[in-house]
């Protein structure tokens, strides 16, 4: 049981004090019923919530995926530059949310983010070994690239676990790899591939943990089905 103004208010679209004016209003329903205080409770999984006569979707966590363009910042907030959350609707950035991990701000691609604290502490703690693929686009001396990659064990001293790389494409002095790493050290796959001579022109990650990018465009979003959530929760890989 939770308070009515806090699971409206979890929705994104109405803030607690709005929240407060509808039911003083009598433009909240619960179960039929006028709500006689938004301090009253009411069970998010059994009630019927309605304001103005449309049901209201209540999350009891939100789980969004982003598409990260290059040059936008894997924070909550910053006064100087363009962050994830400026990427939001205005509804999602009231809920809360939190990058889950980083991508660098040249990097690109695959970003979850979610008000839900344990699953993020459980995706980014180092004992879960959650999978990572990233698509690296290189020049340079990209013959062997893969394999010469797959073998760097140390990284400035700090030893780090040993990648799978796959060559996707390659050309005269550049290629794109696929990069599967499982520590997310700082500017990993950037710091591998200076190891091995190699420039980074592009650098995108594709999967993370059960979760796919798939065709979502840059700097869009889109929430995660059950099934994805129901995955990331049961550790499933």
């Amino acid at each position: 049981m939770e308070r009515l103004d806090k699971l409206l208010a979890s929705t994104g679209r109405w803030s607690r004090r709005e929240v407060r004016l509808l039911v003083k209003e009598g433009r909240v329903l619960v179960d039929g019923v006028p709500a006689a205080r938004a301090e009253d409770k009411a069970d998010p999984a059994a009630s019927r919530i309605q304001v103005d006569g449309e049901e209201a979707v209540i999350r009891a966590y939100t789980y969004v995926m982003l598409n990260k363009p290059a040059g936008v910042l894997s924070a909550t907030e910053d006064p100087r530059q363009e962050t994830v959350l400026d990427l939001l609707s205005p509804e999602l950035r009231r809920q809360g949310l939190s990058p889950v991990g980083r991508l660098d701000k040249d990097s690109e691609g695959l970003l979850l983010l979610t008000n839900d604290g344990e699953l993020a502490r459980r995706l980014t703690h180092p004992s879960g070994e959650v999978e990572k693929t990233y698509h690296v686009w290189v020049r340079g001396p990209v013959t062997g690239a893969a394999e010469r990659l797959a073998k760097v064990r140390d990284l400035e001293g700090e030893s780090i676990r040993p990648a799978r790389v796959e060559t996707l494409r390659q050309g005269e002095g550049r290629a794109a790899l696929a990069v599967v790493i499982h520590q997310g050290k700082n500017r990993q796959v950037r710091r591998m591939c200076a190891v091995c001579g190699l420039e980074v022109e592009r650098l995108r990650r594709v999967r993370e943990h059960t979760l796919e990018l798939g065709n979502l465009p840059p700097g869009k979003w889109r929430y995660l089905t059950a099934a994805e959530v129901k995955a990331l929760q049961s550790g499933s890989r």
